[in-house]
C-alpha cells in the first residue's frame, strides 16, 4: 500500500511492475483475504492500525478484481487506464514532439519489444505493455534463479531504459511540467 503509492507518485514504471506483483500475489493466495492477512501482512508489519490499512487495501483490490473479472489473468482498470496514457504519452514523444531521446532509446528498444511480443504471443499487446511484462517477467526469472543471458540482459536493460525515460516523461505531464514543442 505504501509502496503503491510511493511508487505512483515517483516512478510509474516502478508502481506498474510493483502492482503486476500485487496482482500475482492476490492470485497466488487464491483472492483469500484471510490467507493474505496470514501470510503477507502478519509477518511484515506488526503494527495492528498499520496492518488494518493494509487488510482494507488487499480487500479493497480483490473486490476490485473480481468486478472487474481479473482474477484469473489481466490487470485492474487502474493499472490499464496508466498503461494507456503512457501508450499515448509514447505516440506523442514519437509522433508529435519527435523527442530525441526517446526516440533514439526506442529504436533500440524496438526490436527487443517486437521480439519479445512475438515469442510470448502478445501479438494483440502494444508494445509498452510488452516492455512492462517483460521486465516484470525478467522479475519473477531473478525470483526464480534463472539465469538470464547477456543478450537477454542487454535486451531488458533496453527495455528499461525506454520505460525509463517515458516515465520522467509521465512525471513531467502529470505535474504540469511538459511542453511539447520545447522537451
Amino acid at each position: 500500500m505504501l509502496i503503491a503509492q510511493r511508487t505512483k507518485e515517483n516512478n510509474i514504471a516502478e508502481h506498474i511492475i510493483y502492482m503486476f506483483q500485487v496482482e500475482d500475489l492476490i492470485r497466488a493466495n487464491n483472492h483469500d483475504l484471510d490467507l493474505i492477512n496470514t501470510t503477507v501482512i502478519q509477518p511484515l508489519i506488526s503494527e495492528e492500525n498499520m496492518a488494518r490499512q493494509y487488510e482494507s487495501w488487499y480487500a479493497g483490490l480483490i473486490k476490485q478484481m473480481r468486478q472487474e473479472r481479473v482474477l484469473e489473468k489481466g490487470h485492474v482498470s487502474d493499472i490499464n487506464e496508466i498503461l494507456m496514457e503512457l501508450l499515448l504519452l509514447h505516440n506523442t514523444l514519437i509522433n508529435i514532439s519527435r523527442e530525441k531521446r526517446y526516440l533514439d532509446a526506442f529504436e533500440v528498444a524496438l526490436p527487443i519489444l517486437k521480439d519479445f511480443q512475438h515469442k510470448s504471443n502478445g501479438g494483440d499487446l502494444n508494445l509498452i505493455e510488452v516492455g512492462f511484462n517483460a521486465l516484470y517477467g525478467k522479475m519473477i526469472l531473478k525470483l526464480k534463479g534463472t539465469e538470464i543471458s547477456e543478450a537477454s540482459e542487454e535486451g531488458f536493460k533496453a527495455i528499461s531504459k525506454l520505460l525509463g525515460i517515458l516515465a520522467h516523461f509521465y512525471k513531467r505531464m502529470k505535474q504540469g511540467d511538459l511542453n511539447f514543442t520545447n522537451n
